[in-house]
């Protein structure tokens, strides 16, 4: 009996975290369920409301697109095999609640190194850079984003009260050029999808005005 099988690889959505100035990869974080549904959001970026009549249709740039993604963690499938999941065992889902959280904390060394800089007299402390995260949703959508809202609500535990479900809100807003440049990783990374959003749309099926009930224009 060979081991093909007919059914298909489930793609999982994720967030891969990069170096923002080398694009180098730091870690990728897979999401364990893809959740049912994604929200998404656009917001036009549109000449102000007193502007000239020959601006109105102008648009300043990209759109601001947010993502909301609503994940499921469990560590159900995990616990039925223990001697293959210590870590599991060990913790539950803590450490990927860690790796989640890690998106929105700077880390204990960069506190520690501004806070001694800060003790020598240092006059003027750069805030602290973390990895850019990419937003990966299945091979046409790759985009840099910026976590705007996290929030996770614990639902079962161990006997040493270590979380083994839990599901987790995430809020994600797009970085354009607009925000990142055109000669930065990320910049370059939404071009791509910008470009990717414009190729689907060619594909996109065209219609007459009788789909409308109408002749023509007046």
């Amino acid at each position: 009996m060979s081991g093909y099988s007919r059914s298909p690889r489930i793609i999982k959505g994720g967030l891969v975290l990069i170096e923002p100035d080398s694009g180098q990869v730091r870690r990728v974080i897979s999401l364990q369920y893809n959740p049912d549904s994604l929200s998404r959001t656009l917001q036009a970026q549109q000449i102000g409301e007193g502007a000239d009549r020959a601006e109105v249709l102008r648009l300043k740039g990209p759109a601001v697109e947010t993502f909301h993604v609503e994940a499921e963690i469990d560590a159900a499938d995990q616990l039925e095999f223990p001697d293959q999941h210590e870590t599991v065992v060990e913790s539950g889902i803590a450490p990927q609640l860690a790796v989640l959280e890690s998106l929105v904390n700077p880390s204990a060394h960069d506190l520690l190194s501004n806070n001694a800089l800060a003790a020598a007299g240092t006059l003027e402390i750069a805030p602290m850079e973390s990895p850019l995260p990419l937003f990966v949703w299945g091979a046409n959508r790759i985009v840099p984003v910026r976590v705007t809202e996290f929030s996770i609500t614990e639902e079962a535990f161990d006997p040493a009260l270590n979380p083994i479900r839990a599901r987790v809100t995430l809020g994600l807003r797009v970085l354009s050029v607009d925000d990142l440049g055109f000669n930065h990783k990320g910049g370059s990374v939404f071009m791509a999808y910008l470009q990717a959003r414009e190729k689907l749309a060619s594909k996109a099926a065209t219609v007459g005005f009788d789909a409308l009930g109408i002749g023509g224009i007046p």
